[in-house]
């Protein structure tokens, strides 16, 4: 007999109230330990994370207890990160996306840390990921025109630990941006 089957006939024969546990906490999970309602609340947050708890139970198909519960466990395990709106950067006068591959001496780790630390530090820099093939690192910086760029890069960027060279491309129009991660892989939200 499974032991909550034994815990709530335990409890039964003495008196107290079995906690009843909704059918859907107890789903399937995968390997990384989400199961189809996790899979269904992480894409409704992507898709709107301001919706109410109760819009959001109903939209997954829990009630709003479990949901709730749910929600907080994905922020504690750390899938769910933040909130955070989406903001139009030309409404806000931010007119230049850049790409920027930073070449740096690989063979000297103390500097490479000192420049990602840096980096970290530059709110013009909205991404930034280290790279295989040419060059070291590869920025996204969001300015507000090309003067104040080549301004940025001058006055900040060439002076940063370890930076020996810039190879910079720039947006000439976003096809797609901020989308919401894939999670096909996870298997179907059903």
């Amino acid at each position: 007999m499974p032991r909550s089957e034994k815990t709530g006939k335990a409890n039964a024969r003495a008196g107290a109230a079995t906690p009843a546990r909704e059918p859907e906490e107890r789903g399937a999970r995968d390997a990384g330990g989400l199961d189809r309602y996790d899979i269904a609340l992480l894409a409704e947050l992507q898709r709107d994370a301001r919706q109410s708890n109760a819009d959001l139970a109903g939209r997954i198909g829990l009630s709003p207890a479990p949901t709730w519960r749910r929600v907080r466990r994905l922020e504690e395990l750390g899938v769910i990160t933040g909130y955070r709106a989406e903001i139009d950067r030309r409404k806000i006068g931010l007119g230049v996306l850049a790409f920027v591959r930073v070449d740096t001496d690989r063979d000297n780790l103390a500097a490479t840390k000192a420049l990602e630390d840096a980096i970290r530090g530059l709110p013009e820099v909205i991404s930034c990921h280290y790279i295989s093939g040419a060059g070291t690192f590869e920025l996204q910086v969001l300015v507000t025109d090309l003067d104040a760029y080549a301004r940025w890069t001058m006055d900040t960027l060439f002076r940063l630990p370890n930076v020996k060279d810039l190879h910079t491309s720039f947006s000439l129009g976003e096809i797609k941006a901020g989308a919401a991660l894939p999670l096909g892989h996870l298997g179907a939200a059903r």
